[in-house]
């Protein structure tokens, strides 16, 4: 039986998402999976609502700052893809915390990074939420990934952890520009959505406090990385009114934002081995320096 990368089976998937829609009075027949790169996101045909159901082992508390986070921001009138009303959310069943999102019809082409940038400014320059958010620690987060890392060779992951030692020490001498705000965590064209002309902000799971250098340099990294361009993100950068790239700090959150991206796909490879070429390809790009490697999306 194959696992789905989110560590769980076919099966298992198919029984949550039947026992969340009964408990939320909805009905998932033909329901069609869209995306189940780390969670299972899945399209009701039936209702016009997308549930995802989290992969194994996340928290159902942290599922519900999720939603505690979006009602809020819902509150603000802030351009995300809102809950849908189901009263209850997270739904629990056999572990998996899954939650309800109203299905906004897609064109066939993604959101342009310059279509994210007034979103993403208006994000960052939201008042303090009434309730705590952890801050920013990229380094705490990938080192936490390298240590349940069970598919890369011993002398790769000494590579890594060599390089974030040297990166988190330069770090610590990083002066940044902007103020500190809320942070998409993960800001990328596959994480914001069309509604009507505009743009919307989704998944949030990854959301901090911090400085808005690190959303900004994820935004580049996405476009320089996965065949974007530098056109294309400089349009993002003229319309949110800042270039990172321009920043002394850049390549130090570059470098750190990378490995991220890297250890997060190298622990998640026990459930998708099809994926460590691509890690493995990324590793050998980092190690000589080539910042132009363009990386298949995994």
């Amino acid at each position: 039986m194959t696992p789905l990368p989110g560590g769980y089976s076919a099966p298992e998937m198919q029984h949550v998402l039947e026992v969340a829609c009964v408990r939320a009075g909805l009905d998932c027949t033909d329901a069609v999976l869209l995306r189940g790169h780390t969670n299972a996101v899945i399209r009701l045909i039936r209702d016009p609502v997308v549930v995802k159901i989290a992969r194994r082992g996340t928290r159902p508390s942290e599922v519900a700052r999720t939603v505690q986070f979006v009602r809020w921001l819902m509150e603000q009138d802030f351009p995300t893809v809102p809950l849908y009303p189901v009263s209850d959310q997270p739904v629990v069943v056999d572990g998996h915390a899954v939650t309800f999102w109203t299905f906004l019809p897609q064109p066939d082409h993604p959101v342009s990074a310059a279509q994210i940038a007034a979103p993403l400014h208006a994000l960052h320059s939201l008042p303090t939420p009434p309730f705590p958010i952890r801050r920013v620690d990229n380094v705490a987060v990938i080192r936490r990934s390298l240590a349940a890392t069970q598919s890369l060779p011993s002398h790769a992951l000494r590579y890594l952890a060599n390089r974030l030692d040297r990166l988190e020490a330069a770090l610590a001498t990083v002066r940044f520009n902007l103020p500190e705000g809320i942070l998409q965590g993960d800001p990328q064209h596959r994480n914001a959505l069309h509604l009507g002309d505009r743009a919307v902000l989704c998944d949030w799971d990854t959301f901090v406090w911090g400085h808005p250098e690190w959303d900004l340099v994820t935004i580049e990294i996405h476009c320089r990385r996965f065949g974007y361009g530098r056109q294309h993100y400089q349009a993002f950068s003229d319309a949110y009114g800042y270039d990172v790239t321009a920043w002394d700090g850049y390549p130090v959150l570059r470098d750190l934002r990378e490995i991220r991206m890297i250890a997060t796909n190298a622990r998640k490879v026990i459930h998708a081995p099809q994926t460590a070429p691509e890690v493995t390809r990324r590793i050998e790009g980092l190690a000589s320096e080539n910042t132009a490697l363009e990386w298949q999306i995994l």
